[in-house]
């Protein structure tokens, strides 16, 4: 059983710490995606966990196994880069199985491994062309291919599809998808993209400062973000946050306003009492065009996407806000707006940053 436990794990560059703290189990067949804003510590706790940067303290375990002091050739991992790193004099069939070459496998036995390799990822009519007949999709393939063949107890991706167009991101997020499906194994991904995050995951760890801000399922962090951070970070597009003060609190109900807000109720909220500033969080599909909702402005912005309308509605000098409205909405560009929504759907964050 090849899961990952991390416990305490730090990583410091000289009196820099950019990995502070990090607990964490992944499951055998998780798999795991690390996501957030560039410099957040994601590449580098997942090339922690390969051995290419070295552990400053704590337990880093592979399958029952403490690694720390491990080499990264003896930990069962296989990393696919950013970069494919192919050979370009190499045709596919010799680039997949270079690595299995190098360590001395049998012929028979490479064959057959680059074979069933390429027969997963359905790439056989690739293997005589060389990297420079391949598109970006089939070089990503490829290096897939290259740590299939190893038969790793763990896949690491380090933003594989960065290098990718819009169109073959898609095609290849449903690839990876299949590929987890296929082999059961498991895998952890790191992104920037909260998209890919979404869509690949069993589980999402969000990083921020080198902290773990909150893991769980991509509907966990969706519908219950732990913090201001990740409810900003999760979702596209992304959350709307205005600054409220509680008009009346209690066990029952809660009252809430503030100058780009008209008083307006947002549910069962215990331990807010009238007075205190709080953070209120909606999505953008979960507002709508009201006559008489709480919010009003004037429409900045119109994206007319055909199944839904994004529009951005200029609150006052220095606040907008989204609200993705179903189908090709009627609202025109300048034109003043209100919006409404249903107070089960609100989000409240304490003066800490932490969820009410």
């Amino acid at each position: 059983m090849a899961g990952l436990k991390l416990q305490d794990v730090r990583k410091t560059f000289g009196a820099l710490e950019v990995i502070k703290g990090v607990d964490l189990e992944v499951e055998h067949g998780e798999f795991v995606v690390f996501v957030g804003p560039s410099g957040c510590g994601k590449s580098t706790l997942l090339r922690m966990i390969a051995g290419l940067e070295e552990t400053t303290s704590g337990r880093l375990e592979i399958g029952g196994r403490l690694v720390n002091d491990v080499e990264p050739r003896d930990r069962g991992v296989a990393m696919v880069f950013q970069s494919y790193a192919l050979y370009p004099h190499m045709s596919v069939y010799d680039n997949v199985g270079f690595g299995l070459k190098l360590a001395g496998t049998p012929k028979a036995v490479r064959d057959a491994k680059i074979r069933a390799a390429a027969r997963v990822l359905q790439m056989e009519h690739l293997l005589e062309r060389k990297p420079a007949q391949l598109s970006g999709g089939q070089r990503q393939r490829v290096a897939i291919g290259r740590a299939i063949v190893r038969e790793p107890d763990v896949f690491l991706f380090d933003e594989p599809l960065s290098n990718l167009d819009a169109a073959l991101r898609v095609d290849m997020r449903m690839e990876l998808a299949r590929l987890h499906n296929d082999l059961g194994a498991t895998m952890i991904y790191v992104t920037h993209d909260q998209i890919e995050a979404m869509t690949l995951a069993d589980k999402i760890v969000v990083l921020e400062g080198g902290i773990v801000q909150q893991v769980g399922s991509p509907l966990e962090l969706y519908n219950r973000p732990a913090n201001l951070f990740v409810a900003g970070f999760i979702g596209s597009p992304k959350m709307n946050l205005l600054k409220v003060t509680a008009e009346a609190g209690s066990d029952d109900a809660v009252r809430v306003a503030s100058p780009l807000l008209a008083s307006t109720a947002v549910g069962h909220r215990p331990g807010i009492a009238p007075g205190d500033t709080i953070t209120l969080g909606i999505r953008p599909h979960d507002l709508k065009l009201d006559e008489a909702g709480p919010i009003g402005g004037e429409v900045s912005l119109v994206e007319r996407l055909g199944n839904e309308t994004i529009v951005r509605i200029r609150l006052d000098a220095a606040t907008e806000i989204t609200a993705a409205l179903t189908g090709q909405g009627d609202v025109a560009l300048g034109a003043p707006a209100r919006l409404g929504f249903d107070p089960v759907d609100v989000h409240l964050f304490a003066a800490n940053g932490q969820r009410l």
